[in-house]
């Protein structure tokens, strides 16, 4: 069996911005289609993975609730991962982040591209 092809979708807009609701939208998409996503968000779209931020997020009212998009991506077992000096520039810490939300470099997103994963910026 062939290892899964994978995706990195990284997040760099918040709350404001219609881009992350299609950021979320096209990693359901993947999982889904059998890809193996995985999430690193930086700048403010750090704030969509803080407890309770995207609870009544609802961007774009075509596509499914935010959490629930997200909460879809934790369920899957995806990675999901935050940049650390956004994180901190905030004061966020990981007590702040749902549950399945790591606080981790860049290098998240390294290995998947080594290993060939397309990358998709918004």
């Amino acid at each position: 069996m062939s290892e899964k092809k994978k995706l990195v979708v990284v997040i760099t807009r918040g709350l404001d911005d219609e881009r992350s609701s299609v950021a979320w939208s096209i990693a359901n998409g993947g999982i889904n289609s059998g890809l193996d996503v995985s999430i690193f968000l930086v700048s403010s779209g750090v704030d969509w993975v803080r407890k309770g931020a995207a609870t009544l997020a609802r961007l774009n009212p075509l596509d499914p609730p935010i959490m629930e998009m997200i909460q879809k991506v934790i369920d899957s077992g995806c990675a999901i991962g935050v940049c650390p000096p956004c994180a901190s520039i905030r004061g966020y810490t990981k007590d702040d982040f749902l549950d399945g939300v790591t606080i981790v470099g860049s290098i998240a997103i390294h290995e998947p591209v080594k290993q060939g994963a397309a990358v998709l910026t918004f």
